[in-house]
């Protein structure tokens, strides 16, 4: 039997976003994000909290660990983690406690300004008032037709963390509903 030959290859990497330019203007402000890592925890129902392991874990980083839902969240970072890094994290679970590395398949956008809340308030149904959603609060929500993770991560910025598929439709959303504050910038200029 004749020996297959089978042809070396590397996998490249690109970024979700990398064609799209960040937008700027006085009211608001979209980027993209470092694709870094993201890092979904699942606790046992009913068991306990782990958001004070995981803030430990991931050195006490602002907005590094984020809810996700009941016994769940996402360990966030702007840098890529290698595969011991991954490991290391993992190991600190507890019993009863899974991780699992979402790095490849979520992307991370920002979007900030004074008029953020007024922005994705013609997207979600989420009370994005401060008092109703303060500083370091997540929740999953529909950005227009997309799910996206949403969290304040200061007075006037958000993140979207967005499944790696629906990055480029979410951002082309988010740019469309800041087109008003956009072009009033536009045209003092």
């Amino acid at each position: 039997m004749p020996e297959i030959q089978i042809p070396a290859f590397r996998v490249a990497s690109r970024a979700a976003l990398g064609s799209k330019t960040a937008l700027r203007s006085a009211g608001i402000s979209i980027a993209a994000l470092p694709e870094g890592h993201v890092i979904h925890v699942l606790g046992e129902a009913g068991g306990p909290d782990l958001a004070p392991l995981l803030r430990e874990v991931t050195g006490g980083r602002p907005h590094a660990v984020r809810t996700a839902g009941p016994a769940q969240w996402f360990l966030v970072g702007d840098e890529a983690l290698s595969a011991a890094g991954v490991a290391a994290i993992l190991a600190a679970l507890p019993p009863g406690a899974a991780g699992v590395d979402q790095s490849h398949g979520r992307v991370r956008i920002r979007i900030e300004g004074p008029m953020v809340e007024r922005v994705l308030a013609k997207g979600t149904a989420a009370d994005l008032a401060p008092a109703a959603f303060p500083v370091g609060h997540s929740t999953t929500t529909l950005t227009g037709h997309i799910a996206a993770h949403l969290t304040r991560v200061a007075e006037d910025a958000f993140e979207l963390m967005v499944l790696r598929t629906f990055a480029e439709s979410l951002w082309d959303d988010l740019a469309t509903m800041s087109g008003e504050y956009v072009l009033q910038a536009a045209d003092r200029a």
